[in-house]
């Protein structure tokens, strides 16, 4: 399996996809998402669904509640280990939303203070995880896009068992390439997402689908 530069501020499961300049040495990107502690190397590797993430994402819901309480207006498991049955590379996404982006006092320096560590700043969300690169936390508005277009990911996959097969298979084929950088591996991702969202939103629209409560 090769060894990719990461930038996680690009993907979570294809949705976010920025086309950025490689960033400096320092990690930052002119004009872009701050990527604190630079470049990282990683392996892409996708694994069969294990039972016991849900209970993993109810132990660092506990964590994080417990970190900033009523500041986190929802919760939720995103990302492909929330999807019972779906391969998925090891790391449990989880979404915070929160009122104010901005005031990172009150959400980002408790989270960290609970063990988390902050890795990208940027317009939409900030995202902390834990040491051990297992957990991410992405930090978004309420009410915004990228906290709705994650959770209808989510839950449209979770309902549809075609696009829940087609979307393992590609993350599985692609998993077993060879990739020159990131910006590759998330380039190949796009059209089948950009497909299965049209099918989310339409479903969304006659099912009456709505943002989770809390």
């Amino acid at each position: 399996m090769p060894y990719l530069e990461v930038m996680p501020y690009l993907e979570i499961d294809g949705l976010v996809r920025r086309k950025l300049p490689r960033p400096g040495q320092d990690g930052t990107v002119a004009g872009g998402p701050e990527l604190i502690g630079g470049v990282e190397h990683r392996v892409i590797r996708i694994v069969d669904y294990d039972p016991a993430w849900p209970g993993r994402f109810q132990a660092e819901r506990g964590r994080i509640e417990a970190a900033i309480g009523s500041r986190a207006r929802r919760i939720a498991h995103i990302g492909s280990t929330s999807v019972p049955g779906l391969a998925a590379k090891p790391i449990v996404d989880i979404q915070v939303s929160v009122p104010d982006l901005e005031d990172e006092p009150h959400y980002v320096t408790p989270l960290e203070e609970a063990g988390y560590r902050l890795r990208v700043r940027d317009a939409e969300h900030r995202m902390v995880r834990t040491p051990d690169l297992t957990v991410h936390v992405h930090i978004c508005p309420v009410g915004s896009p990228w906290e709705r277009r994650h959770l209808l990911f989510r839950d449209w996959l979770r309902h549809d068992t075609a696009d829940r097969a087609a979307y393992q298979a590609l993350k599985q084929e692609l998993a077993a390439r060879d990739w020159p950088d990131m910006n590759a591996y998330a380039d190949a991702k796009p059209p089948l997402i950009a497909d299965i969202m049209s099918r989310a939103r339409t479903w969304a629209a006659t099912a009456g689908w709505s943002l989770p409560a809390r």
